[in-house]
């Protein structure tokens, strides 16, 4: 059994009051999340700062906003505090940071959205504003996703697409298009909150879906092993982006890894910090994609991991 750190919450700011910093002119920067982050991810985060000679603490501050109720407050607050960087963890956290700041360096993490359609960057290479960092947007990832269900279920036809209205609407559009390719019906089953699961999978078994998709939005990230144990209760393989879904129960993830994106992240922030514009700062994608499989689950669910499929997999949960 694999074992991750779980669930770090970052409510507090780091014990250097505001006088204190300004006083001993030591940057600020400010972290702002729509959950609470995982301590694996921060600390990829702060070894990447550390890399470039910031320690938190020592050389520089943190303001932790984590909010899932008020986002465009805790943003304001940001801006207001003129703090030096904003690190925004999430694609609420930075649609909120891009409608409060254009003046403070933003450097943010967003598995949802292409930046130049929303207006963030002007183009990848040179972003020309005040926003760059790590951005998904890989239409092919819905492809491979696909095609590692049908390596575990040779035979599927229909498959199932769990997403939030709105903020999965480009997600949406991919992994259709990608089931058309493999000659797989796609049934879109819509999710607001965790409750919405239970409905969305009894749906998805009368219309005979075989298997699932859950694109990548916080509420899969939050609730990874309430769906999973539901999935295996109404006996529904699924797949994830996240590899947190499989090591709490879930079948199994292929996606970005977190860790590198988040130190990614890190290493912008102190080049901002050293002086580095985030307009000349290109937009980054995922270099290292992982697959997780969890054996015990793909047992209680019926199906079969092909020893190929075994081997070429980054962790096997047993």
């Amino acid at each position: 059994m694999r074992r991750r750190d779980f669930i770090f919450a970052s409510g507090a700011t780091v014990a250097w009051p505001l006088a204190a910093r300004a006083a001993a002119a030591i940057p600020v920067i400010g972290i702002l999340a729509e959950v609470p982050l995982v301590e694996s991810l921060m600390a990829a985060f702060r070894r990447a700062m550390a890399e470039l000679g910031y320690v938190e603490g020592k050389n520089f501050a943190a303001e932790y906003r984590v909010t899932p109720e008020s986002l465009p407050k805790a943003a304001a607050d940001l801006a207001r505090l003129n703090v030096n960087v904003i690190f925004a963890a999430a694609p609420a956290a930075l649609a909120a940071v891009s409608k409060a700041t254009t003046s403070i360096p933003v450097v943010g993490i967003d598995l949802e959205s292409d930046p130049v359609a929303k207006g963030y960057v002007k183009s990848l290479a040179r972003p020309g504003g005040n926003i760059t960092g790590m951005f998904l947007d890989i239409p092919e990832l819905s492809g491979k996703q696909i095609g590692l269900l049908k390596e575990i279920i040779p035979r599927l036809s229909r498959i199932g697409i769990f997403g939030v209205p709105g903020l999965n609407a480009p997600q949406f559009k991919a992994t259709e298009t990608a089931a058309r390719a493999f000659n797989v019906e796609a049934e879109t089953m819509e999710v607001r909150v965790m409750d919405d699961f239970g409905d969305a999978m009894e749906a998805a078994r009368t219309r005979h879906v075989e298997a699932g998709i859950l694109l990548s939005s916080p509420l899969v990230f939050v609730f990874s092993r309430q769906i999973g144990e539901l999935a295996l209760a109404k006996q529904l393989p699924l797949i994830s982006l996240f590899g947190q879904f499989p090591d709490t129960g879930g079948l199994l993830a292929y996606g970005p890894n977190l860790v590198e994106m988040f130190g990614r992240c890190g290493s912008y922030v102190g080049k901002i910090l050293q002086g580095a514009k985030p307009s000349d700062l290109p937009i980054q994608r995922p270099e290292k994609f992982d697959l997780v499989i969890n054996l015990k689950t793909a047992a209680a669910l019926g199906v079969t991991v092909p020893p190929l499929l075994l081997a070429t997999a980054d962790a096997v949960i047993e």
